[in-house]
């Protein structure tokens, strides 16, 4: 489970996969800044920073870690990695903090071009919350064809991204089930004015690239796991 917090990515990782974790940071040449074993010392501010990785984080943990996250402003902090051996119960006091919000969202192509769309001054993609009993295929497709005018049809389950924010004072915690898309009819294509959308564009992998540098942690992940799964 990956959360992004202030679009900052923490990671939650079972103590099983901890060796293999380590494993993968040495081959791709990965350092933590720091690493700390949570059994021996509690997370403090001046810890928060770099790339940092915790061993044998616990419920408390990521309850003090939300809680810094949420209190201090943590500019030199660029990712955090959770190894817990009980990964579900970290996971359940991790949700506990936050409301959570259902919502479902698109990667649509065309031949070899993805859709992208300007909002708020970021590039982004088409997702928004599910209606009452919808489900997250069924709303991913609405919120495309509502927010671009593009029709589009299902093709695979890309990842579930998980991102948190502020609205009239409660912590709100969206869940987000992201579907890769092929565009059916792009004739009616246009921006949901409404939404804050700006502008739509069909993107080459080149200008994709360029546009993210201007987007959020959450939409590269999502579209680096559409690239993975193309690639095997």
């Amino acid at each position: 489970m990956t959360i992004f917090i202030d679009d900052r990515p923490i990671h939650l990782k079972s103590s099983k996969k901890a060796e293999k974790l380590q494993n993968a940071a040495l081959a791709n040449h990965v350092d933590y800044d720091r690493i700390i074993d949570a059994r021996l010392d509690g997370l403090k501010l001046g810890m928060l920073k770099g790339h940092l990785l915790v061993l044998n984080a616990t419920p408390m943990t990521i309850e003090k870690l939300v809680n810094l996250l949420n209190n201090y402003e943590m500019s030199d902090l660029n990712s955090v990695t959770l190894v817990a051996a009980d990964k579900k119960a970290v996971e359940e006091k991790f949700k506990s903090l936050f409301r959570i919000v259902k919502a479902a969202g698109g990667v649509v192509f065309k031949a070899d071009k993805m859709l992208l769309m300007f909002r708020r001054g970021k590039w982004d993609l088409p997702k928004g919350k599910l209606d009452a009993d919808e489900s997250s295929r069924v709303a991913a497709l609405r919120e495309v064809q509502e927010e671009t005018g593009v029709v589009a049809a299902l093709e695979n389950r890309i990842c579930t991204t998980w991102h948190t924010y502020t609205l009239n004072g409660n912590r709100i915690l969206k869940r987000t089930k992201w579907y890769q898309m092929s565009c059916i009819d792009d004739s009616r294509m246009q921006p949901q004015v409404d939404e804050d959308i700006e502008r739509l564009e069909w993107m080459d992998q080149k200008k994709t690239a360029i546009a993210l540098t201007n987007s959020f942690s959450s939409i590269r992940y999502v579209i680096d796991t559409v690239k993975e799964n193309v690639n095997n």
